[in-house]
């Protein structure tokens, strides 16, 4: 009983250990491994309720850890790659090229490598904690979601770069690119992760279909979308799911 209790936490921390892992290479500038470790960590995240309700060992630790592995994996590193994303976006002479930990003797330590406007793009991990902090002292969101969840977000953001190294159609590059819509992105992820909107959940309480109609549906039109679209697929599936809660306006439990 001692080691079942442990399983679902065990899979929280593999969700939190791939968000430090993603954390480091955002900001060594590596956005694809980043990507990478992001959706390993989600991965671990939809398992590790999952694997809670499965075996019946939910706990409030449980529900803290979770809420802390996200705000890495689906918070912190979506901040930082969209910092990244400005940063490459935005006009601007980098004063320090240097990665040494020491000060050397033309810099002073005041000094940044960075357009301060880039910062805007962790907005996103500030946004993410707050829905994070709401979540956990609001008993309206069991069986489903007010507000973007941060994992969704948390795709959305990182399937940027992904498009820019894979599908890098020059449309796609061009608006990607473009410093003004990556700062109204951040805006509005920033609106949407703590919207009041109620938006349907992914959680499986039981593999009936009749139960779980809108999920099986929606999750059987995201792969003949990633089929056909790949990368460019993510945010349309975001729209998408944004769009279908609006639709079925289907109302948290209380």
């Amino acid at each position: 009983m001692q080691v079942k209790k442990h399983i679902p936490n065990f899979i929280t921390l593999l969700n939190l250990l791939c968000g430090s892992i993603a954390a480091i290479f955002a900001v060594q500038g590596n956005l694809i491994m980043a990507a990478l470790f992001v959706g390993l960590g989600i991965f671990f995240d939809f398992f590790d309720g999952l694997a809670a309700r499965a075996l019946n060992v939910k706990s409030e630790v449980g529900l803290q850890l979770d809420s802390l592995a996200d705000m890495i994996t689906s918070g912190l590193v979506p901040g930082i790659v969209m910092f990244q994303l400005l940063r490459k976006a935005l006009p601007g002479e980098t004063i320090i090229s240097s990665g040494e930990w020491e000060i050397s003797q033309s810099s002073s330590w005041w000094e940044w490598n960075f357009p301060l406007l880039a910062l805007v793009g962790l907005f996103i991990a500030a946004a993410s904690g707050y829905r994070l902090a709401k979540f956990n002292v609001d008993d309206r969101q069991t069986d489903s979601f007010i507000g973007l969840p941060t994992p969704a977000n948390a795709l959305l953001i990182l399937s940027l770069p992904l498009i820019l190294v894979f599908q890098p159609h020059p449309v796609a590059v061009n608006l990607i690119l473009n410093e003004w819509f990556l700062i109204g992105l951040t805006i509005i992820s920033c609106f949407m992760l703590n919207a009041e909107i109620p938006l349907f959940a992914l959680k499986f309480s039981n593999w009936s279909f009749n139960n779980n109609k809108l999920r099986y549906l929606f999750l059987a039109y995201c792969l003949v979308l990633i089929v056909i679209f790949q990368f460019i697929a993510i945010p349309i599936i975001i729209v998408s799911y944004v769009l279908l809660s609006l639709i079925f306006r289907q109302k948290p439990t209380y």
